[in-house]
């Protein structure tokens, strides 16, 4: 008992109900009494082993919990650890639309009106899946990932300006929601300003945004009429694709323009693409 962690859950598993079975009733319940004299926050036994009614007794005047599984210990430790973690991970909710858009969490953010949920819906139509509109809860598990939901209250639902609520699931089906989703680009909405500087070449630092110390990819997407922000959403995701499996176009075609130079070629040159034109006539 020098080194004892009587502040964590006590795991008992098959050795331990080993070593108490070759015991007297009156060593058990000595053996109880030591540990029970420590502030436990609860018992868990494992395997299926059977709980000794002297803990119990001991355990129940003590007031703390004494739980049994079927699982081994190995089992049951993953399980209860995992479920530690996101219980007691930070958390934090954010104004957005959430949306799963080629397998990649893109997380609509902007002022109140300004369309997110209108884009949402529509990458919906388009075969892509909502994992949240309104009110995103989005939690740091482990280091350098957020995970994001939606609340129990809202679930799918989705209010539309001059329409109302709508329920997604209903309307498009199972295969358009999902209840969580990994945060990977955020998506701020903001309308067209002529005199702001917003991103062209591509070749600029990587924009981003601390949320609970893990940074995410932010890309700023100015908003104007006739402006197709849905197909632009898709592309943004299709581009994180290809820069994770290592292409990145811009740096691609700036490549390209310093092979240009070195060869002293004319960064106005109209040369075609091909050679000759193949005879494809209609």
């Amino acid at each position: 008992m020098k080194l004892f962690r009587y502040d964590r859950i006590q795991v008992m598993g098959n050795t331990e109900i080993r070593y108490l079975s070759e015991l007297s009733l009156e060593e058990r319940k000595a053996t109880f009494a030591r540990i029970l004299a420590f502030d436990i926050p609860c018992f868990i036994i494992t395997s299926g082993n059977k709980c000794d009614p002297a803990l119990i007794e001991l355990a129940t005047e003590k007031n703390v919990q004494v739980f049994q599984t079927p699982f081994e210990t190995t089992k049951a430790t993953y399980f209860i650890v995992d479920y530690l973690d996101d219980i007691f991970s930070p958390q934090t909710t954010i104004h957005g639309a959430f949306v799963d858009v080629y397998g990649i969490g893109l997380l609509f953010t902007g002022r109140s009106g300004i369309g997110k949920s209108e884009i949402a819906l529509d990458l919906v139509e388009r075969g892509h899946r909502l994992v949240a509109d309104d009110v995103v809860i989005v939690v740091r598990k482990g280091e350098g990932i957020l995970m994001g939901s939606g609340t129990k209250l809202i679930q799918h639902s989705m209010e539309i300006r001059g329409l109302g609520m709508l329920d997604v699931r209903s309307m498009f089906g199972v295969r358009s929601i999902r209840f969580q989703k990994r945060v990977e680009v955020i998506v701020h909405l903001e309308d067209w300003h002529s005199n702001e500087d917003y991103t062209r070449v591509g070749l600029e630092e990587e924009d981003t945004r601390d949320i609970m110390g893990v940074e995410i990819p932010f890309v700023r997407l100015p908003i104007f009429p006739g402006k197709n922000v849905t197909v632009i959403s898709e592309t943004i995701a299709l581009n994180y694709l290809l820069k994770h499996y290592g292409f990145d176009a811009s740096k691609a075609m700036a490549s390209r323009l310093e092979e240009a130079i070195k060869r002293n070629e004319s960064l106005e040159d109209t040369d075609r693409a091909i050679g000759w034109f193949e005879h494809d006539f209609e």
